[in-house]
């Protein structure tokens, strides 16, 4: 069986496909990974075939920004529409008809956000799978794509979908524990939720505490950065940071010796080793320490973050701190407070225990073959 993944936007896109295409390669399966021009290293060095989906974007479009900037929930909801469900998806669209009609797939499997490879399928007659990529739920809602996504199928020749049916048709597979979604957006019927990978049992050795900080790869700013560290570095703590590739370490400054900055560390080498996570609440981040029950402290940037900070909150797993505001002193106090309420790491323990209940990437694969007979 020809598998062919796709996904439209960074890392926190393709991550989630991981798991399950390298299951696919594992069951003898030919797969390759489609995404914008600018992740076919990232693709490559994964270990799957790369093709292109559009041209890379321009250095100047992915510039610095020193000042974090005020979360504004209405712009990621205009973008979520205009950006991936209008330009994104016409553009994915038409590049992932052209890839199928050449490299044939048998399967499609695309992120949640995806939407053109969607149509295309459609188009096509081909089976599609979809992966969840937004772990909380609440930020994609069919009416803000609607419209969009109306227009589209219309350009394709494709019959009327009031119910936009589509964003679930065959498959949806789900890498996050179903118990983290917000009942007030329930999962698509057809969900398969699965463990991504397995977990690495905590250091359990009597040790000095280690905070991780991130605050992913795409909102890294050297304000928010330098706010938050001076809070960590007062803390009788071992603290690693992550950057990014857009923020320079030496920027920071000189940090005493129980500071590590980093532009990249792997997050299942480093979090069997750490007692909490400070992060922006992207998905991805947030279900690494969940995955290893280790409570965070969380500045949600935009996006889904705020509704994945607001599902902590009503877990118990996190406290939430504004990144506007916040200060050096607010940040240590609530480090040290979560740190010190074991209610918090019970809270992220019983998640942990819920995620190593579920079935494997590897079970995935029998209901992809499945779509593919069906």
């Amino acid at each position: 069986m020809r598998i062919l993944f796709t996904f439209i936007g960074g890392s926190g896109h393709f991550r989630p496909l991981i798991p399950v295409a390298r299951a696919a390669q594992a069951a003898g399966h030919t797969v390759a990974v489609a995404g914008s021009g600018g992740r076919g290293p990232e693709i490559a060095a994964a270990g799957f075939t790369a093709f292109a989906t559009s041209e890379p974007r321009r250095p100047a479009e992915a510039a610095e920004r020193a000042t974090v900037e005020t979360p504004d929930p209405a712009a990621d909801i205009r973008e979520l529409a205009e950006g991936f469900a209008r330009r994104g998806a016409r553009r994915q669209a038409a590049a992932v008809l052209e890839l199928a009609r050449a490299w044939k797939p048998d399967v499609l499997v695309r992120d949640e956000v995806d939407f053109g490879t969607a149509i295309a399928a459609e188009s096509l007659g081909l089976p599609c799978a979809t992966v969840l990529v937004l772990a909380a739920g609440g930020f994609l809602r069919k009416e803000v794509v609607a419209e969009p996504l109306h227009e589209l199928r219309s350009a394709h020749g494709l019959p009327s979908d009031p119910e936009l049916a589509v964003l679930e048709r065959g498959l949806v597979l789900s890498p996050f524990p179903p118990s983290f979604r917000n009942p007030c957006f329930p999962l698509p019927a057809r969900t398969f939720s699965f463990r991504p990978t397995a977990t690495v049992p905590a250091d359990t050795t009597p040790r000095t505490p280690t905070v991780y900080f991130t605050l992913g790869t795409v909102n890294n700013t050297t304000d928010l950065f330098s706010r938050v560290l001076a809070g960590l570095q007062e803390l009788p703590v071992n603290v690693v940071v992550t950057v990014g590739e857009r923020v320079d370490p030496a920027d920071l400054g000189p940090l005493p010796d129980h500071v590590r900055v980093e532009k990249f560390v792997p997050q299942e080498l480093l979090l069997p080793q750490c007692d909490l996570v400070v992060s922006h609440g992207g998905s991805g981040t947030l279900m690494g320490a969940l995955a290893h029950g280790l409570p965070s402290v969380l500045f949600p940037l935009g996006a889904d973050q705020p509704y994945n900070a607001q599902r902590c909150m009503e877990l118990g797993t996190a406290r939430v701190l504004d990144p506007i505001t916040v200060t050096s002193e607010e940040v240590r106090m609530t480090v040290s407070a979560v740190l010190a309420d074991a209610d918090y790491r019970r809270a992220s323990e019983r998640i942990r225990e819920e995620i190593n209940a579920l079935p494997g990437p590897e079970q995935t694969i029998p209901l992809l073959e499945g779509l593919h007979r069906s």
